[in-house]
């Protein structure tokens, strides 16, 4: 995000909060309401992305986390979840961090633990949703070959 945009959301917030406590008696702004000043230097712009090629499962870190298969899930509906992705279309995500623990995409069963890494790459997320809407056809207890690219296999 520019830092332009950042300064709108913070200052958004401010006006909230003021609004929102504005059965204060005090108009001084609450230090956590501050926006801070711009910065004087110009912010260069990020690098375009380029196409990412199939990488490896990333290596257990902070940044993961733990999630056991219930009764009714699917990779789909575990990364549609609020405090995993919030997308359906992340599902190859987990598919990837777990390859060594999911045999077929389109198969999990209850108690098995998953990996979920809670800060992909933009790189990572692009790549697992391309997947998921270019997958193509699927079938039960078969490996698709598309799965296999992904994966890197």
């Amino acid at each position: 995000m520019k830092i332009n945009t950042l300064l709108k959301y913070a200052a958004l917030i401010g006006v909230s909060y003021g609004f929102l406590s504005g059965c204060s008696t005090t108009t001084e702004t609450p230090p956590e309401a501050k926006v801070a000043e711009p910065a004087t230097t110009p912010v260069k712009e990020a690098a375009p992305q380029v196409e990412a090629t199939p990488v490896s499962a990333p290596a257990p870190t902070a940044a993961m986390k733990k999630y056991q298969v219930e009764r009714g899930d699917s990779l789909w509906a575990i990364s549609a979840k609020a405090e995993i992705y919030d997308n359906p279309y992340q599902w190859p995500l987990i598919y990837k961090a777990n390859s060594d623990k999911i045999r077929d995409a389109d198969l999990i069963y209850p108690g098995q633990q998953f990996d979920i890494d809670s800060n992909p790459t933009a790189a990572e997320t692009n790549a697992a949703i391309r997947h998921a809407r270019t997958r193509g056809s699927w079938s039960l207890g078969v490996v698709e070959a598309s799965d296999r690219k992904y994966l890197g296999k």
